[in-house]
């Protein structure tokens, strides 16, 4: 090892003079002549030597003329050993973290909760921090017992049950000849599955597609639902229109392809 610092500081004496390729090569070939010297068979390279030729392969591009122990894709192999290694050591979970709630906090918060029944979090975390217990409203919270509610219909039963009053409506993009893009626009009926208004137009906001549901349904032939999508295009201007003809608005919950209405199956295989 003091042999190899040797080495290393006479070639940055000569890199510092300007002979950079030739100290470079030299200081290459010393390091194998070093490992030769300390070995009689097979030649044993140590981590010391693996991480030389890692380094001097980082800074000079020509390192694979002077490498004559091994191959050149050994060097590359014990880089990216190394290199995972290293991310294998900071990828590891870390011990610290959050502390556990102590029992007697959680006992407490199951005190409070059954002796007050109509208290919330909020109240007990305030009473909490009056008796001088330190915390969180969100801990409070999680230790309450949930209270099962009763089950509610499933998105299949509803749909049977307001079949004959239920409609949808969906949008699809056609393309023309000339690259315009047209947004047609689908009401049907679901009693039948029948198409009760088209209408095409290049520039779809909220009060048109209110106009068309009023188009689609005039006197009383609204229905008492109307299912669509979770589009930005049915804003504020057309959820009031709907309420003021009586028709409920019935909106797909995000990433549930199984709630998609009749209308986006149509539009889907436009």
């Amino acid at each position: 090892m003091l042999e190899l610092l040797i080495v290393i500081g006479r070639a940055l004496a000569l890199a510092l003079r300007g002979h950079r390729e030739l100290v470079l090569e030299n200081l290459a070939l010393r390091q194998q002549l070093t490992v030769m010297r300390r070995t009689t068979n097979r030649p044993h390279l140590a981590t010391c030597d693996r991480l030389f030729w890692i380094g001097l392969a980082r800074i000079w591009p020509n390192w694979r003329t002077a490498l004559v122990l091994v191959q050149p894709d050994t060097v590359v192999r014990w880089h990216r050993d190394w290199l995972r290694r290293r991310w294998t050591r900071r990828s590891k979970p870390r011990p610290d973290g959050r502390p556990p709630i102590d029992q007697q906090i959680r006992v407490l918060v199951r005190e409070m909760a059954t002796a007050n029944p109509l208290w919330g979090a909020p109240r007990i975390h305030g009473e909490l921090r009056t008796l001088g217990v330190d915390v969180s409203e969100r801990t409070v919270s999680r230790l309450l017992e949930r209270h099962p509610r009763p089950p509610s219909q499933t998105w299949k039963t509803f749909l049977s049950n307001h079949l004959a009053s239920a409609a949808s409506m969906d949008f699809f993009t056609v393309s023309t000849l000339t690259g315009r893009v047209l947004f047609v626009l689908v009401l049907l009926s679901h009693h039948r599955r029948r198409i009760v208004h088209v209408n095409i137009t290049d520039h779809p906001t909220a009060t048109w597609s209110a106009q068309q549901v009023i188009d689609a349904f005039p006197d009383d032939t609204a229905p008492g639902w109307l299912h669509r999508d979770r589009d930005r295009i049915y804003g504020d201007v057309f959820q009031r229109r709907l309420a003021g003809m009586g028709i409920g608005d019935v909106v797909s919950a995000p990433a549930s392809p199984w709630q998609k209405d009749y209308a986006s199956y149509c539009t889907s295989l436009v």
